[in-house]
């Protein structure tokens, strides 16, 4: 989209002659030969820039300054000045002027200061928004947590969110150890800085040193460009370090200096200061690791000032129902949809070796092929295992296990079938009586017709 800029200025050669150069440049250019028809314009047509002359009759440049950023703060003001006054100018952007022209001045110049107002504006914007994402929680870093194990983590997580220790978590994969660093993050001093993220065991084992510490340009063959390191990006803000345990044991002293002391080397560059809080996660077992002699004890004791560990899905059952609404409500075009309850008992007795990440996956895969928008038994996935079968008669259980409240929904729901939705036939093909039937029916929301 073409930038637009307002020109105020009473001299009609020199106004002409910053239209025309505006124009070659590729903006699209407004005139005003005083104040107030410029302050007119201005509210037509909400420029991005006004370059405004000082001295003009009726009303100055600072005024329209003022009464320009009193109105839309966010806009760029350059003033145009004599020599002579150019200490006046230098006043005007210690109230909000992005930058002056002092005459007589070029093309150039022109050009050139306004080039990089407008780049001045887009790093400003971009911040602006960086920093209101860092300070919103993201809805799929929410954090759903009812079983005794998660609160006690949780409590724990708030707990150490407001201190600068360096936090070790640990956990099987897929339990969400990133939304605990994120959490920690957000409950920190720091968490309008920047939270980075980086996935040790994703990074080839040549490239991790340079990834975490930045390179200079000429420091190794491809190295054409000084770079920044990931400690760098996150200065003032956390880095979190997942995989920790993937770590080369030849680069693990020089991350224990950079926790120690703050101070990176980048390579073939020279020790500079950092400010970084050091989050990391493992789902290994460091302290075997340890003793292996494959992860270095000092920096495990640096890394695990606090160490948090997240139970896996299979010990915190009650929170799947919580959890599939949540993952469900995730997914676009779920309005509507909802769980049976027996195929949320079903999950419940599955043991997720996936955690989390493997419910989500499940929710979003059932949501895709379901046949209705009431989620059953016949939605879920083969890969998950299938409800019990029945050959000649008799039951075959998986070996995982299965749970007994969904072994009944089954027979109830068979029976029904086989009686055309008979309520009292059924009760006596299940050898019950009527009310017991109907109470099951009930309890399990077995819809009939």
């Amino acid at each position: 989209m073409t930038q637009t800029i307002l020109v105020v200025d009473d001299d009609v050669s020199l106004r002409r002659v910053m239209e025309f150069n505006l124009q070659e440049a590729g903006y699209k250019v407004i005139v005003a030969g005083d104040g107030k028809e410029g302050l007119a314009l201005f509210k037509r047509h909400r420029p991005e820039m006004v370059i405004t002359d000082v001295q003009m009759p009726e009303m100055s440049g600072y005024e329209v300054l003022d009464n320009v950023l009193a109105d839309e703060p966010q806009t760029l003001v350059i003033i145009v000045t004599a020599f002579s006054t150019v200490e006046q100018a230098v006043e005007a952007m210690k109230v909000g002027a992005y930058d002056y022209l002092a005459k007589p001045f070029g093309r150039d110049q022109l050009n050139l200061t306004v080039a990089k107002a407008f780049e001045y504006s887009q790093l400003r914007k971009e911040n602006r928004q960086l920093k209101d994402e860092l300070s919103i929680p993201e809805a799929t870093d929410r954090i759903i947590g009812d079983a005794p194990a998660m609160k006690r983590l949780l409590q724990r997580v708030e707990k150490v969110a407001a201190s600068e220790a360096s936090v070790l978590i640990s956990g099987e994969s897929g339990t969400g150890k990133e939304v605990i660093a994120k959490a920690l993050h957000r409950g920190s001093s720091r968490s309008r800085e920047p939270f980075i993220a980086v996935n040790c065991a994703a990074i080839p084992k040549d490239l991790i040193e340079s990834e975490l510490f930045g390179h200079i340009k000429g420091s190794f063959t491809g190295a054409v460009n000084d770079r920044k390191g990931k400690f760098s990006l996150a200065d003032g803000g956390t880095l979190f370090l997942d995989e920790i345990g993937e770590l080369p044991v030849d680069l693990q002293p020089k991350l224990l200096r950079a926790l120690q002391e703050q101070q990176i080397e980048p390579v073939g560059g020279v020790p500079e200061q950092v400010d970084v809080r050091v989050i990391a996660a493992t789902n290994r077992n460091l302290e075997e690791a340890m003793v292996a002699g494959s992860f270095r004890e000092d920096l495990y004791y640096r890394l695990a000032v606090v160490p948090l560990e997240i139970p896996p899905l299979r010990e915190r059952r009650e929170d799947i129902p919580r959890l599939l609404e949540f993952c469900l409500k995730r997914q676009q075009q779920s309005a509507g949809v909802s769980f049976s309850e027996r195929v949320i008992s079903y999950l419940q007795s599955y043991h997720w070796p996936g955690n989390v990440r493997e419910l989500e996956n499940v929710v979003e895969q059932m949501l895709i092929l379901r046949t209705s928008d009431f989620l059953d038994l016949v939605d879920l996935p083969e890969r998950i295992g299938r409800p019990a079968t029945r050959t000649s008669g008799v039951l075959n259980l998986p070996d995982e296990g299965y749970s007994l409240e969904v072994l009944e929904q089954e027979a109830v729901i068979e029976a029904l079938k086989r009686c055309n939705g008979n309520k009292s036939k059924a009760a006596a093909f299940l050898k019950i009586p009527r009310h017991t039937l109907l109470y099951r029916l009930e309890k399990y929301n077995i819809q009939t017709t």
